[in-house]
């Protein structure tokens, strides 16, 4: 059966069944990782993207192809974790952007949309590696540019695109070494695929003749309707317990929050044919309000402010669209809650609207009445606020972290907010971007603390309203010797620089267990054997912690260093610390060596050699 257009059930249809095929094979593709040790996700963040996208896509279906892409592609954006699921978002933005309009999807805007896709995904990324996931949808891509000249068929043009990016995914072995020395294809890669793949088979005659295929509005395959939308960090609090963020709080008293009523939700325009108004909005907002952030995205609005009056905001913002999803939170109550030391109850702050969550706590959902007047917010407030408690501070800083004891050591380095994420399970540009909003701060930092992250962390700066540097530390101790430079009262300028030279200067090592026999750098490894891996590159690998923490340590220390500090893991045993302390003593005298409860998962230890 012949198909030459998809129209906007149809097309959403199609990106179900290849975000379900993607679903199944998580493991398949985290298992590709290259480095043998049990932190592989680039399955997990790319399913989790994916995850976020399509409960947008069922949220808001569209006979128009155009506005299901842009639904998608919002869902996507703000979803977005890890590297692979960066470029995942990118690659559908272009594509969104370049149909952006259309009704219906014929080949040739097929191809021109992957394409653009690819544009735009190549944008985003600094320093582009070949052997990737871009690379595999780069070459498709072209491919297709060529295959639509010859057939005006989708099964038979997909079928193309997904062959060619199969035989690039294979050839991503020759273009990096790494891939090549341990026997994979690039995970990013593998998962783009798995997407192609579905898209075939929900094109083929046997699945396309659907009651979504015809036309109905469609359902989403079962795995997909019945998976949890990944959960997002509240906005505006994320974390307050511990270091000089709960300090702070207690020197104010409740009643000196002039704006008790934080909120946020989403204005969907009644007309985009002009620009939304956004001085306008803010100034309103202004005279009864503060901690304003708007993002305006292709007729969306998302609102955050705190304010005196929720209904004269919500009044006032319906003068320009239809409100959905509100969540309004009493910071008063939620004040009171911590001096009591009772834990902050903490709510999702969406990304985009979709269907209503339950709130609990001091959060709660507005309703709105039947009929409401529309009053403009009174320019004089009840009270005038207190300048002590609302002005801005200098700087805020967001951290990623992973294990307790490593969140308490950042919060006593003075982090104010900081985000669970870690190799296993990377924070997305939506928790990133709640946080950064989070602050009332001049100038924001944000530490990634994982290379995996870095991508997101620049996307939700981007996305800020507010100055952001995100500082591109790749591992914990990186993170804690960029917040022991940090000065509080120096320049913007120079505490870049200083914090930058501050991480630079570690030599950061781990120890963790192999999850498969290889051979890379030079050591052959294996499974469930113990690998000291120094930076990026593995130089140990010994049946027992012990003895492969004493050959990392031997490398780390051979240029000498004063200062050693040590990361002790979740499983961590005591007499096996102890024992690796009482060897430093005799091997390294001058060295000073500092031990902390990291608590971190998979990585019994960590190890900061600074000079």
């Amino acid at each position: 059966m012949s198909k030459r257009f998809l129209n906007g059930s149809e097309w959403a249809a199609m990106i179900l069944v290849g975000a379900e095929r993607l679903t199944r094979n998580v493991d398949r593709v985290n298992a590709l990782n290259v480095f043998p040790v049990p932190d592989g996700d680039t399955g997990t963040n790319m399913n989790l993207t994916m995850t976020a996208g399509v409960a947008e896509l069922k949220n808001k279906p569209s006979e128009e192809v155009g506005r299901a892409a842009e639904v998608l592609s919002k869902g996507l954006l703000m979803g977005a974790r890890g590297n692979s699921g960066v470029i995942l978002s990118q690659l559908f933005r272009g594509f969104a952007r370049a149909i952006s309009g259309q009704g219906e999807l014929t080949v040739p805007l097929f191809a021109n949309a992957l394409q653009q896709g690819v544009d735009t995904a190549y944008k985003a990324v600094v320093k582009p590696v070949e052997g990737t996931i871009l690379t595999v949808a780069r070459e498709a891509a072209r491919h297709g540019l060529t295959a639509a000249r010859r057939t005006s068929d989708l099964k038979e043009w997909m079928v193309e695109v997904h062959a060619k990016a199969s035989e690039t995914l294979a050839r991503t072995q020759d273009m990096l070494p790494v891939l090549k020395q341990v026997g994979v294809v690039d995970s990013g890669g593998q998962g783009l695929v798995y997407l192609y793949e579905g898209f075939v088979d929900y094109l083929s005659e046997g699945n396309f003749a659907s009651s979504a295929a015809q036309g109905r509005e469609f359902q989403a395959p079962v795995s997909l309707r019945e998976a949890p939308v990944p959960p997002t960090i509240p906005a505006p609090a994320i974390r307050a317990s511990g270091g000089a963020n709960t300090a702070a709080q207690s020197k104010i008293t409740t009643e000196s929050i002039a704006f008790p009523y934080d909120m946020e939700f989403f204005i969907q325009r009644v007309t985009t044919s002009s620009p939304f108004p956004e001085q306008t909005f803010r100034k309103a907002l202004e005279r009864d309000g503060d901690s304003i952030i708007l993002i305006e995205d292709e007729g969306i609005v998302k609102v955050h402010v705190h304010s005196r009056r929720p209904g004269d905001v919500i009044n006032f913002a319906l003068t320009y669209g239809e409100i959905t999803h509100i969540h309004i939170l009493n910071m008063q109550e939620q004040h009171r809650e911590l001096l009591a030391q009772q834990p902050v109850v903490k709510q999702e702050a969406p990304a985009a609207p979709r269907q209503d969550e339950p709130t609990s706590g001091p959060v709660v959902d507005y309703a709105l009445p039947g009929v409401v007047d529309l009053p403009s917010i009174s320019a004089s407030p009840e009270s005038e606020p207190n300048p002590d408690v609302y002005e801005l501070a200098s700087y805020g800083v967001v951290a990623v972290s992973v294990g307790e004891g490593n969140a308490e050591l950042f919060r006593s380095l003075g982090v104010d907010i900081v985000l669970s994420g870690g190799q296993s399970m990377n924070p997305s540009t939506e928790d990133l971007l709640g946080a950064i909003t989070s602050l009332s701060a001049h100038h924001i930092f944000v530490l990634p603390n994982n290379p995996n992250i870095i991508m997101a962390a620049k996307q939700a700066a981007e996305l800020a309203e507010r100055p952001v540097t995100v500082l591109q530390t790749r591992t914990l101790p990186q993170g804690m010797a960029a917040m022991l430079s940090f000065q509080e009262n120096d320049s913007e300028t120079s505490n870049i620089e200083r914090m930058t030279k501050a991480y630079e200067r570690v030599v950061t090592g781990s120890v963790t267990q192999a999850v498969r026999d290889t051979e890379m750098d030079g050591v052959q490894i294996k499974e469930g054997h113990y690998i000291g891996i120094k930076d990026k590159t593995i130089v140990a690998s010994a049946s027992s912690p012990s003895e492969a923490c004493k050959a990392l340590l031997s490398d780390l220390l051979v240029s000498g260093g004063e200062i050693l500090t040590i990361l002790t893991g979740d499983n961590a045993e005591g007499e096996q610390t102890e024992e690796l302390e009482q060897w430093l003593a005799q091997q390294y005298p001058d060295v000073e060596v500092e031990v902390h409860e990291g608590g971190q998962p998979l990585y019994p230890y960590l190890f900061a050699v600074e000079p």
